[in-house]
């Protein structure tokens, strides 16, 4: 795979609150501020968050794609996911997903092996200097 790019926006329109900002990622805008224990709005998503998330997200569109390609398509997919912030660095993640399929599920086998393939797939988690685990419900 050749080297690709990827962008966002990030937008302070400045005011009282420094924290409020907004990312915005295609037509898409996500309203940001830090997290409550920083005194950032809680109704808003935080930087910690988001990273979480795209740990998250990066794990689940492999699972998806793995599941799919092997004739157990997934019909829903809730992952109930941590990030643990030590100080000033991550310290490990942890995914918890809860996976419903189409028709028959797999055996708990099947399916682990599903989760390691999308696990050493995820260039989101190989990226991090943490453990990330996952732990299907």
């Amino acid at each position: 795979m050749s080297a690709e790019t990827f962008s966002t926006r990030l937008v302070w329109e400045g005011g009282e609150d420094i924290r409020a900002h907004r990312v915005e990622m295609g037509t898409e805008v996500l309203h940001g501020s830090s997290a409550p224990g920083f005194g950032g709005d809680p109704d808003k998503a935080n930087p910690e968050e988001m990273m979480v998330g795209a740990i998250s997200s990066c794990h689940m569109l492999w699972f998806i794609a793995y599941a799919r390609a092997k004739r157990h398509p997934v019909s829903a997919y809730v992952d109930n996911a941590e990030i643990v912030l030590e100080e000033d660095r991550f310290t490990s993640a942890v995914l918890r997903p809860e996976i419903e399929f189409e028709g028959e599920r797999p055996d708990e086998d099947f399916i682990a092996g599903l989760h390691d393939r999308a696990h050493k797939a995820c260039f989101v988690a190989n990226s991090v200097n943490f453990p990330v685990t996952v732990e299907p419900r």
